[in-house]
């Protein structure tokens, strides 16, 4: 064998050793290794009552109310922020019953609506509070795919307000706490159409778009802080949002999303390379590692195209079938 051969060869083998090490780091990033302990940011089990606070938006549904729960189950006391004062009542209640010691505080305000008053409210109650931990939940969708043209306006300034104005007014209220006390996290809750850009959803990607820019630079100024902010980059859980209800293994019930998510804070898992992001659950995290490496994103787009367009000819079809009904 000439030294040329003798060269390739040692080329191709070291080729061949990194991508199998890299494949392995990728398995142990997304299934096997740990998260950065809740007890880091002052998460209390075996005081409960005595731990510092999460504060987290639109907490009576879905993924906002399985953080709100589970984070009470690992030992915080969290302040619940929604719209309607009963469902906090009912879910406060049932955090207390559940985790006896814990506290909790509800503030009742519609984001959507909100006034300058209602943001100095909810800083007011949390001003004497160790605030440790803000999951910016809170969010809003179309109703059904739509091409941008088509958009009413007052359904693009909705998304808009809701998705990044409010996101971006409450962690000014909270942010502040975590510096002060140099050490928090910041967890906010993204969307593959944000890293896809989704036709027919054009306003809703573009938001979460927003998030991956504004949590990158956030991030960093925050780091020096010793504040983690991550966005969760997320594909379809049951939720009333996603209007799917049953669970399978690439669509996790909102507990089982959250669950995995609490378990691996600070790792990267199928985001890898991208700075102060996540994609917690396993399936999710192989779909973002394909299609960030391995799928042409013109096809992403066409066929995203195509989908939405399908799901909006159904919703109408069905929203037509219901009128008759009447």
């Amino acid at each position: 064998m000439c030294c040329g051969t003798k060269a390739l060869a040692a080329v191709g083998a070291v080729v061949l050793i990194a991508v199998a090490a890299y494949l392995l780091y990728l398995i142990l990033e997304i299934h096997v290794l740990p998260g950065i302990p809740l007890t880091t940011y002052g998460a209390n089990t075996k005081s409960r009552g005595a731990g510092s606070w999460a504060l987290v938006t639109g907490a009576t549904d879905g993924i906002g109310r399985s953080f709100a729960v589970q984070l009470a189950k690992n030992g915080f006391n969290v302040v619940l922020v929604s719209r309607t004062k009963a469902k906090l009542e009912e879910l406060s209640r049932e955090i207390q019953s559940k985790y006896v010691g814990t506290k909790t505080a509800i503030y009742a305000m519609d984001f959507s609506v909100a006034s300058a008053s209602e943001y100095e409210g909810l800083g007011r109650l949390i001003s004497h509070l160790d605030v440790a931990v803000l999951v910016n939940n809170v969010g809003t969708s179309h109703e059904m795919p739509e091409t941008f043209l088509d958009m009413a306006e007052s359904e693009i300034e909705r998304i808009t307000n809701m998705n990044v104005i409010v996101t971006q007014r409450v962690t000014k209220l909270v942010a502040p706490k975590l510096v002060a006390r140099k050490r928090g996290l910041i967890l906010n809750l993204g969307s593959f159409t944000g890293q896809w850009g989704t036709p027919m959803m054009a306003t809703y990607a573009g938001s979460k778009a927003f998030l991956i820019g504004w949590t990158y630079a956030l991030g960093e100024e925050l780091r020096r802080a010793n504040v983690d902010v991550q966005l969760l980059n997320t594909f379809f859980v049951v939720s009333s949002m996603s209007k799917i209800r049953r669970a399978s293994l690439m669509i996790p019930l909102p507990d089982d999303y959250v669950k995995a998510t609490l378990a691996r804070i600070g790792r990267s898992t199928g985001a890898l390379g991208r700075p102060f992001t996540m994609t917690p659950w396993p399936a999710h995290a192989w779909l973002d590692w394909a299609t960030s490496h391995l799928t042409p994103a013109g096809l992403m787009l066409s066929r995203s195209y195509d989908y939405n367009l399908n799901t909006r000819k159904r919703a109408i079809r069905k929203a037509e079938q219901l009128a008759k009904k009447q």
